[in-house]
């Protein structure tokens, strides 16, 4: 089983953390239904990037801010069925608080409800509000290890989106776990889920 000197551990949450794609595929196709007809979030969405900056490739500048209140409304409506992967909130509870962060492209009140609803309790949430500069940008990484004082080079990330481990490996970040089934080549290892990880005494162990 691999095994990594790891300080601080930086979590994406949809797709690593909850399970809310099927939730947030409600929410992005009735707000289509209104605002982009012809999208579909199953066929063109683009997951690990802020909904801000695919809302602004769909509607006109001026419609920007009013399409984008419309589908977090929308998406915070379903949001209270989101549910915990395998592993992500028996991870979460055995880790120090002040080690580990989640690092989300969603809102915050969106990302407040469905943290929430999956029962994963962190103390510190790094959201679209928080950064100028949304995943794959380095920026989210860099602010996520910075508010819980941790070196990059001594973090880990848990990401499910190309756009995230592409944001984590320009941050420099130490190691970087895919999870899930999606192509993610440049991470340093790719796991079903966080019931295949371990962390304790700074030692992060991944079983495959």
């Amino acid at each position: 089983m691999p095994s990594y000197p790891i300080d601080g551990l930086l979590f994406d949450n949809d797709g690593v953390l909850s399970d809310s794609l099927a939730l947030a595929a409600l929410g992005w196709d009735r707000w289509a239904a209104e605002y982009a007809p012809g999208f579909s979030f199953a066929a063109n969405a683009e997951h690990g990037v802020p909904a801000r900056d695919l809302v602004a490739k769909l509607v006109a500048p001026e419609l920007v801010v009013e399409a984008c209140a419309v589908l977090e409304r929308y998406e915070i409506e379903v949001s209270h069925e989101t549910e915990a992967l395998p592993g992500a909130v028996a991870l979460t509870q055995s880790l120090p608080a002040a080690q580990w962060a989640v690092v989300t492209s969603a809102t915050p009140e969106l990302a407040r409800v469905r943290l929430a609803a999956a029962g994963l309790q962190p103390t510190t949430v790094v959201t679209a509000d928080d950064v100028v500069n949304g995943k794959p940008h380095p920026e989210p990484y860099l602010a996520g290890a910075a508010a819980i004082g941790i070196e990059p080079a001594r973090c880990v990330v848990f990401e499910d989106a190309p756009a995230g481990v592409a944001a984590a490996r320009a941050a420099g970040i130490g190691v970087v776990v895919g999870i899930g089934s999606q192509d993610l080549r440049d991470a340093t290892v790719v796991v079903p889920s966080l019931a295949h990880v371990r962390w304790a005494d700074g030692v992060l162990t991944v079983s495959e």
